[in-house]
């Protein structure tokens, strides 16, 4: 899946790179082949191409398996040059000798001259003396001293070079000039510094956005929270809404405001005024955010986007009734009344399935709440009431229940309550006498009998 804030990151990325005239480099890291797999890797890119970033505006995919040669070749540089070593200490071998099992590497190899050999790790000589200056286009210049920084593994036993030394090869390959990335990175990136300049090459400019938490503040996690960019999109939640609030994670456009354009956001973001505290990452806001935009579209825009939940995709569930049963006509005839109700496109089904159900779905709690005594006596006159009605329209039959109500002591919304249940299977939804109107007077009437039944 792919983690909402590496969609964040690759928005700003792509947008620091359009501003800059330059081009964002997708690059799979694929070395890990438990975690490595082609449908994956289509995965994101129809999760880029759905908040924007389309497959032609980018270089790549490129997938880091394709760079071992190089990666190797600049561990064996480094080797011999004298900037690496090889070390067959064990994680218990540096245990013992720290004492605690949070002992960092104390540099035992380092003089022993080992060479190349069987479970014998590459070890980078990090500097014992002055400090690594990490140029931060959000946090400034971080600085580290090189004497707490450990000789760091660069290639494991069997040759093949880990993340640090893998990542910077492949930057430097790619002429890679920015690398914008979360914040979690960036302890990384003193030894990755260290590693561009033993092999000559000058480090990119360097941007840490902040990293993205809970509403506990604890950093989203795939084990934990809702993550996964796919399941908003199939949840129901717009593009537009979705990648306008991922920009606000750490940053915000000028004047009192948080909705706005596309193009506001693309002319307006700059790196500099990202904010370095860790974002929240607030569902509700988001959701508030998607109602906004769900609002705010053409009707006939509201129509298509609700398609993939009125009939089901390879990601979303088929809705309750058969597709013969569906008819587009009296869903237009409803979606402007629903667009004002839902917040998520997949709000759609439960508002509208009465519709094209045979019976609507009775939801029994609401049963027990809207059928009180005296129901079934209210049914029987709207029943009769209805039935001998010369035409069917909202505002008629608004005023028949209204009348009917009355003669009960009860104002509209206790009469209404019973009918609505017996109609849609809820307490609440779709303006009710619009409802009854698009559902028609045979179909409405055939499930306030059946509603009367239920009752003594």
């Amino acid at each position: 899946m792919f983690h909402v804030g590496g969609a964040r990151s690759a928005l700003q990325n792509w947008i620091f790179a359009r501003q800059q005239g330059g081009v964002m480099v997708l690059r799979i890291e694929d070395t890990d082949a438990a975690r490595n797999r082609p449908e994956w890797t289509e995965g994101i890119l129809s999760a880029l191409e759905w908040i924007g970033i389309g497959r032609d505006t980018y270089e790549g995919p490129y997938f880091q398996s394709s760079y071992a040669a190089q990666q190797r070749a600049a561990a064996v540089r480094l080797y011999e040059a004298g900037r690496a070593y090889y070390c067959d200490c064990t994680r218990e071998d540096v245990q013992l000798r720290g004492g605690s099992q949070y002992s960092g590497y104390d540099g035992f190899c380092r003089d022993r001259d080992l060479g190349p050999g069987e479970k014998r790790a590459l070890r980078f000589r990090t500097p014992d003396e002055g400090a690594t200056v990490v140029v931060d286009l959000i946090r400034g210049e971080p600085t580290f001293e090189n004497r707490l920084i450990e000789d760091f593994v660069i290639a494991r036993g069997d040759g093949s070079p880990v993340f640090l030394l893998a990542n910077v090869v492949d930057d430097i390959t790619m002429e890679i000039t920015h690398v914008i990335r979360a914040e979690e990175h960036l302890p990384n990136t003193p030894k990755q510094q260290l590693l561009w300049d033993a092999l000559g090459v000058k480090p990119p400019v360097w941007a840490h956005v902040p990293v993205v938490v809970n509403e506990k503040r604890q950093k989203l996690s795939k084990r934990r929270d809702k993550v996964a960019l796919e399941a908003y999109r199939d949840e129901g939640y717009l593009a537009d809404a979705m990648r306008n609030y991922l920009m606000l994670l750490g940053w915000a456009p000028s004047g009192d405001r948080e909705i706005v354009p596309w193009s506001v956001i693309e002319s307006e973001f700059r790196l500099e005024d990202v904010n370095p505290s860790p974002a929240f990452f607030d569902e509700k806001k988001l959701r508030a955010f998607n109602g906004e935009y769900i609002r705010a579209l053409p009707v006939q825009d509201f129509v298509a986007a609700c398609r993939p939940w009125l009939t089901g995709t390879e990601t979303i569930a088929p809705p309750p009734w058969r597709p013969e049963e569906f008819d587009a006509t009296t869903f237009a005839a409803v979606a402007p009344l629903a667009q004002t109700r839902i917040a998520l496109l997949s709000e759609i089904v439960p508002n509208v399935d009465f519709l094209f159900l045979e019976s609507p779905l009775m939801d029994e709690a609401s049963w027990a709440k809207a059928m009180k005594e005296g129901s079934a006596e209210l049914l029987d006159a709207a029943i009769e009431a209805f039935a001998a009605l010369p035409e069917w329209t909202a505002e008629v039959l608004k005023a028949t229940l209204e009348r009917v109500g009355a003669d009960r002591g009860l104002k509209l919304g206790k009469a209404q309550a019973p009918v609505r249940v017996a109609v849609t299977g809820r307490t609440v939804g779709l303006p009710l006498f619009e409802s009854l109107e698009v559902l028609g007077r045979e179909r409405t009437l055939t499930r306030l009998r059946a509603a009367r039944l239920r009752l003594p």
